[in-house]
């Protein structure tokens, strides 16, 4: 009997790896303005001084995670040069779905020496993991770059960007610098931080803006040539898929997909060749990639919100006012054993977020003087994408 793979013997890709979402590239282009404000923030760490705090602000797909490891790469490298620089470490964390306390203590224990015991997850406090934190980072001294991708997931955000900033000048370490690289897909992340957290942080703000098609085609470009054999990949499925992401949201990931996927299209077919039209066969499939991806980098409640708006629209109770919602998303909730939120306030929270990233759809309601005003929620994408994701993440107990 042959084997299924017996017939599979050309391939047209060359190093498919270019085209993966964990690809860091060595050059990062078209965000030359992004790396010159980025590497003026961060030059006192080249003359020995505390770093200052910088963030990045932009939507998913435009390059700020990619932009921060290169620059802290090139830091890295450039410090090896520079005499008066302390000695620099680098710590890079991503913050979806993690505690303040697994984010202190995952530092603390990638500082501990090697033969150390790990610093244990019960038992001890936030408090404790801070202070054994400026145990380490005294221990180690130097320069430390901290780098908390996706930091508006962190729901205790605002004790931890007002302790570690601050820690040098109350003096909880003495030996070494600090400095705070937060990375933010929420544009309006500052504004939820409190007063004394942004007179604490006094950072560099770095804004990212999404890619033209002129800007995709030289990204895609670029990756086309590596990715794929020579001839491979005709110039019309690069513009093809440069120009529905610039259409749609600027996205240099969705972009890539698009090329990816158009690929993966054309080898199913036995085609020699990348077209426009494998591209556009590979929008569907990347679309409904993305938003389960989307679904995915959502906290569990809102997960839980979404799911339950799901479930009213396959009922056709849809549009739905927040107190209908709260209702069913409690059902949702005690049916995977969690403890739902208690206030309506925090399910209208929830709402309003998922409505500004695009899931829902919200219609605005006026009964007059008996009824008032208020808002009906439904959702923006097919509640079968939504129910097969959440089976996907979890299984609800039987």
């Amino acid at each position: 009997m042959s084997s299924p793979f017996s017939d599979i013997t050309d391939t047209i890709f060359d190093k498919k790896s270019v085209l993966s979402e964990s690809y860091q590239p060595e050059q990062i282009l078209e965000r030359e303005k992004e790396i010159d404000a980025f590497s003026h923030a961060l030059q006192d760490v080249l003359f020995g001084r505390e770093p200052e705090n910088v963030f990045l602000y932009g939507k998913a797909g435009l390059g700020k995670t990619a932009v921060a490891k290169y620059m802290m790469n090139e830091l890295q490298r450039e410090i090896e040069t520079r005499e008066k620089a302390d000695e620099l470490h680098v710590h890079e964390y991503n913050c979806n779905g993690k505690t303040l306390f697994m984010i202190v203590r995952q530092l603390v224990n990638d500082l501990l020496p090697p033969n150390a015991s790990s610093f244990p997850k019960r038992g001890l406090g936030t408090g404790d993991a801070f202070d054994e934190l400026y145990r380490q980072l005294d221990r180690h001294g130097g320069t430390h770059l901290v780098v908390f991708d996706e930091i508006d997931h962190l729901d205790e955000a605002d004790t931890l960007l007002y302790e570690f900033p601050r820690a040098r000048s109350n003096g909880h370490i003495t030996n070494a610098m600090v400095g705070i690289i937060g990375i933010s897909n929420n544009y309006t992340f500052r504004q939820s931080l409190s007063s004394k957290v942004k007179d604490t942080l006094m950072e560099a703000e770095i804004s990212f803006s999404p890619y033209d098609a002129g800007e995709l085609q030289t990204i895609l470009y670029d990756r086309a040539e590596q990715a794929f054999v020579e001839g491979a990949c005709d110039s019309s499925a690069v513009a093809k898929a440069a120009a529905l992401s610039a259409q749609d949201m600027g996205n240099a990931r969705q972009a890539i997909d698009l090329l990816r996927v158009g690929g993966e299209v054309a080898q199913r077919k036995d085609d020699d060749t990348v077209t426009d039209t494998h591209v556009e066969e590979a929008r569907n499939l990347v679309q409904r990639g993305r938003l389960q991806d989307k679904i995915h980098d959502q906290t569990e409640h809102a997960q839980y919100i979404l799911e339950t708006i799901a479930k009213l629209d396959q009922r056709g109770e849809v549009p739905a006012r927040s107190k209908t919602i709260q209702t069913g998303y409690e059902q949702v909730a005690d049916a995977y054993g969690t403890s739902p939120l208690t206030t309506l306030k925090s399910i209208q929270d929830h709402l309003s977020d998922l409505y500004m990233l695009g899931f829902l759809v919200r219609h605005e309601r006026n009964k007059g003087l008996s009824g008032g005003q208020y808002y009906e929620y439904e959702l923006d994408l097919d509640p079968m994408i939504v129910l097969e994701t959440r089976e996907t993440i979890e299984q609800p107990p039987e």
